[in-house]
């Protein structure tokens, strides 16, 4: 592991971590937090108070340089797990840095030439990490053991994303299809759905595991119901994005609420009523639209952009909802480079952004302001031990 000096905007050196990963050696399990988990139907989440930001810096707190981190917007390539393991491709490997202890390792490479990982995702219990390549090749690997678990097979193509649902694992892939796997049987495709006319580069499940939410190279978001994935029908379609929609992220306190973000010739953060199929509100942008977090703790939704025509390109923007309007300044990694690739913590108070720069930060954007700290609930102190035991 490698260290460097940067400099922050205030002039003050940042401690920045190279992704340097040896082969992985047995270690302890991170404890998970579930424990501690409440449902998110459960939170009472804080309107939104402008004075939340009026003391709040926004920076990073940490920057960890990646080279060769993917400078495509197609690809799905970073995500934080709930044992607060973040897993990360470099090229042809797949590392997982760990945030207690500061150090990364490398869990598998693909050695095939011309082949490489364009996705991942971690497994709801944190112990499988899903790794899908450019070559259509989709395996699971064992985060413990760092052993490759199983090969699925089903797609012809690149396989640009995936998405858990307890013991289902969903695939999208540039083959236009969307794919379930069973992992627990042999046989593990249960449902295989060619209703995209271009490449499938999103998938995501709503919290209550029984709708998915699917965006592709074609404009379109489709919505499904899980009970009838393995016919052609959808419970809706659509059709308002004029570019490619990645970007889809679930309402984590209102389970039939879906934002959807458009590429380069669209650029507008849309918010979607699932349950009636209808456009609650849409917010252009002006730039391509990577990736989509919700703020667990507070009425807030972030968005990661890419190339754009206005001011807001290429930066993290800061979202107040329902009414969308823009709180604080946008942030933005070095050089004005592409924000791609979007994930948080386990505890929902800090996000990460992997940029086109080849550096990942980390931002406590979601942290609750020193005004908040004052009045802290019991739920609030709960939150605050999830947070310290992941930290």
């Amino acid at each position: 592991m490698e260290e460097n000096l940067k400099l922050d905007v205030e002039g003050r050196p940042f401690r920045m971590l190279v992704f340097r990963g040896s082969p992985k050696s047995s270690r302890q399990s991170t404890r998970l937090i579930d424990e501690m988990r409440r449902s998110d139907e459960e939170i009472p989440l804080q309107t939104h108070d402008h004075r939340r930001h009026q003391k709040f810096r926004l920076k990073e707190t940490r920057i960890l340089d990646a080279p060769l981190l993917s400078d495509d917007y197609y690809s799905n390539v970073m995500d934080w797990g709930k044992s607060n393991l973040l897993a990360v491709v470099l090229g042809r490997k797949l590392y997982i840095w760990n945030d207690e202890v500061k150090n990364a390792q490398i869990l598998m490479e693909v050695m095939r030439e011309h082949d490489y990982p364009t996705s991942v995702a971690w497994s709801d219990d944190a112990k499988i990490v899903a790794v899908g390549c450019i070559s259509s090749k989709l395996q699971l690997w064992d985060a413990e053991t760092s052993k490759l678990v199983r090969d699925l097979q089903g797609h012809k193509s690149r396989v640009g994303c995936v998405a858990w649902n307890g013991h289902i694992l969903t695939s999208g892939s540039k083959d236009k299809a969307i794919v379930n796997h069973d992992v627990r049987a042999r046989n593990s495709v249960v449902s295989l759905t060619r209703v995209h006319r271009g490449e499938v580069c999103g998938v995501k499940w709503s919290s209550t595991g029984n709708v998915l939410a699917s965006g592709g190279n074609d404009n379109l978001v489709y919505i499904w119901d899980f009970r009838k994935m393995s016919s052609r029908h959808h419970m809706h379609k659509f059709n308002e994005h004029n570019a490619a929609v990645k970007a889809i992220a679930w309402c984590p306190y209102k389970s039939d609420v879906l934002a959807s973000g458009g590429g380069i010739n669209d650029g507008c953060l849309k918010i979607w009523n699932t349950k009636k199929g209808t456009c609650i509100s849409t917010t252009e942008t002006g730039s391509q639209i990577c990736g989509i977090q919700w703020n667990r703790h507070h009425k807030e939704i972030l968005s990661g952009h890419g190339f754009g025509t206005t001011e807001r390109g290429c930066k993290l923007c800061l979202w107040s909802y329902p009414s969308m309007a823009r709180i604080g300044e946008p942030l933005h990694h070095a050089n004005s480079s592409r924000v791609l690739h979007l994930t948080q913590s386990p505890d929902g108070l800090t996000v990460v952004s992997g940029g086109a720069d080849e550096t990942i930060r980390f931002w406590e954007i979601f942290a609750p302001s020193q005004n908040d700290s004052g009045n802290n609930t019991d739920l609030d102190n709960l939150l605050s031990l999830k947070a310290s035991a992941v930290r």
